[in-house]
């Protein structure tokens, strides 16, 4: 706010990570612009209709009446509005009509989430036409930039170190930032590994380990096999997270969850399996339309546990009650993972804490490690695409998955055969935390990591998490010596079970054994090892030794070869 006064820009440019209070921000500039009379009206372009109208209800509060149902067809709003809110995509449809708008009185135009305005894209064409001669403009962003690298109208670009244009906030607020003020919450990050198996177009059958390393495609068929609704990884998952829900809950009440599909009825088939895990109906929201604005705002209001959507609640929604996520997605760059975890982010109160589970998929936990790390938006090659919001992303994605094919075949048809769970580690704070091996899913060691409690600060969750994982390789270690130690008695039980002169037998052998090895070692011959050992230890030659005198030569041969290894 100082310093957007202090300049009076007509352009701003505000980057602030998700849950920081862009909205506020905005609405605090928009009033006291109004106030001193630099501008008369408010346009909000918002990405979707849901943020159109989370718009609208801040600024109702705010005390900015906007409505929210204006189209460009219909010209005129009541008087009794300051501004409207409207889409990117309905800008597009008559950048004309908003642009006699914007003329017609001094307006400051917001627009929110500006990534996704792109000068080759038909929104981004419409959005420079319809506000280029506005009075102010207010651009925010709450992630890194779009993939694709179409110049963002508004923004300005300078050239980096490599001589690339990048993008030059008036203002960032990053993640790293907000977490040291304690506006957001820190961020676990549970992520789930397991062997995965499907079924090429040929009729070939492939098995791999989620998080192993693989080519790209191989990659994403294993992360689409593990997101499959009928194998077991993700019921695993969702049965694990609702664990982790219950104990945020035993401290947040109203603490709740949400898992991001890929599609409609991936959506359909996770809520349906979150019912029999927690006999509760989850809310589930498919599509940007009216009604599920309503089901998303019911859910932030009440109390529920699970709520199940495809990609649209990732960016700007705001249900600050949401502490647990699921990421089961296919969708995997860095702006949407971002705006995707940025759901859990928001914080209430001091020692909330988000946790998300994610598949073990490299450029996901690379992601999740890298959850601090500002980006600007860098130019290069154009992609030019008039279609939704994501279409650029998507494309990305293809690219990326198709750039290391490990076979034609693998490009074609698809069928999951069968999937299974195990937890893999925690990632908090830029460390990892977990047990050695393999770790079942609904044992012990899993639970040391789900069981939590759901308010801690950072710093007490790292050491949380450091005694849990230190806690358990010590038990694990007090086990293997017990295993050990059994089978020593073991041995020694077995050995006085049998005649004396089978115990005796065995000794000499093992005796033997072990001359005979000093020989290789050391050259020495065997009667001379034989006479060193008689006399550092007494008795008669081994032939006629006792069990004692001949356990005491084997006892000092060991020590004789541990003492030559040290040296």
């Amino acid at each position: 706010m100082e310093q957007y006064f202090a300049r009076s820009p007509r352009d701003f440019l505000a980057v602030a990570t998700p849950g920081a209070g862009k909205t506020t921000f905005a609405l605090s500039v928009a009033a006291e612009l109004l106030g001193r009379r630099i501008v008369d009206r408010l346009i909000i372009v918002a990405p979707t209709e849901h943020l159109k109208q989370q718009w609208a209800e801040a600024a109702g509060r705010a005390g900015i009446p906007i409505d929210p149902n204006y189209s460009a067809g219909q010209g005129k709003t009541s008087a009794e509005y300051l501004g409207i809110a409207v889409t990117y995509a309905g800008v597009a449809v008559n950048p004309l009509a908003m642009r006699l708008r914007a003329d017609r009185w001094k307006t400051l135009v917001i627009l929110d989430e500006v990534h996704h305005a792109g000068d080759a894209l038909s929104w981004g064409e419409g959005v420079r036409e319809a506000f280029e001669d506005a009075t102010r403009r207010l651009c925010l962003t709450g992630t890194p930039f779009r993939s694709d690298v179409n110049p963002i109208p508004f923004v300005t670009y300078a050239p980096g170190e490599d001589g690339i244009p990048r993008s030059v906030a008036d203002y960032t607020y990053g993640y790293a930032e907000a977490l040291a003020d304690h506006v957001v919450r820190p961020v676990l990050f549970m992520a789930y590994s397991g062997q995965m198996t499907w079924r090429t177009r040929a009729g070939d059958e492939i098995a791999a380990h989620l998080g192993e390393p693989l080519t790209k495609d191989l990659t994403q068929q294993a992360l689409r096999t593990a997101l499959d609704p009928n194998g077991s990884w993700i019921p695993s998952v969702l049965a694990a997270a609702d664990k982790r829900l219950a104990e945020v809950r035993r401290h947040v009440p109203d603490a709740g969850g949400l898992v991001i599909a890929t599609d409609q009825d991936s959506a359909r088939a996770y809520a349906k399996t979150l019912r029999s895990i927690t006999g509760e109906a989850p809310t589930v929201v498919l599509s940007d339309e009216k009604a599920a604005s309503k089901k998303i705002a019911a859910f932030a209001a009440g109390d529920d546990r699970w709520m199940v959507a495809v990609r649209m609640v990732s960016e700007g929604v705001d249900v600050p009650r949401l502490s647990v996520g699921v990421y089961a997605t296919t969708t995997s760059t860095p702006l949407f993972f971002a705006q995707a975890v940025g759901r859990f982010v928001r914080s209430r109160s001091r020692g909330e804490t988000a946790s998300v589970f994610l598949p073990s998929v490299p450029n996901l936990l690379g992601f999740a490690a890298e959850l601090e790390v500002a980006r600007d938006h860098v130019l290069g090659r154009r992609v030019n695409d008039d279609g939704d919001i994501f279409a650029a992303e998507d494309a990305l994605v293809a690219q990326a998955n198709a750039g290391e094919a490990a076979s034609d075949e693998l490009t074609g048809a698809w069928e999951a055969l069968g999937s299974e769970a195990r937890f893999d580690r925690v990632l908090f704070d830029g460390g990892e935390f977990g047990h050695a091996g393999e770790v079942q899913v609904g044992s012990e060691e899993e639970m040391d990591f789900l069981g939590i409690p759901g308010l801690l600060d950072p710093d007490q969750m790292r050491q949380l998490l450091q005694q849990r994982q230190n806690d358990r390789a010590r038990q694990q270690k007090a086990r293997g010596d017990a295993l050990e130690e059994a089978r020593r008695r073991a041995a020694a039980d077995s050995l006085a079970e049998v005649s004396t002169h089978e115990q005796l037998a065995v000794l000499r052998r093992e005796l033997n054994g072990l001359v005979a090895a000093w020989h290789h070692r050391t050259g020495q011959a065997h009667g001379i090892t034989h006479a060193a050992l008689r006399r550092e230890c007494g008795g008669p030659a081994a032939a006629v030794a006792t069990a004692e005198q001949l356990r005491s030569r084997i006892e000092r041969i060991r020590e004789w070869a541990a003492q030559r290894k040290s040296s």
